[in-house]
């Protein structure tokens, strides 16, 4: 599984990056969880607003910071 978060970096976007820890702490999942920077390469996603997550090439949220029980569920 490939866990991309998609963000400059900014606060919010480490809150995501947390709340994915989190989330694969509680379960059985392993996933290579990835930083996506670049804004070219974050609008190639069709995400307009940060921060955004990417699980297995599918974005499930953009714009919020979803918590770790959220994440779980996509897992």
């Amino acid at each position: 599984m490939k866990i991309e978060i998609l963000g400059t970096g900014c606060p919010k976007c480490k809150n995501v990056e947390e709340n994915v820890k989190k989330a694969l702490e509680g379960s059985n999942k392993k996933a290579e969880v990835v930083k996506v920077t670049e804004i070219g390469d974050i609008i190639s996603y069709g995400v307009m607003s940060t921060p955004a997550l990417v699980i297995d090439g599918k974005v499930k949220v953009s714009g919020r910071i979803p918590d770790a029980e959220e994440i779980k569920k996509w897992l």
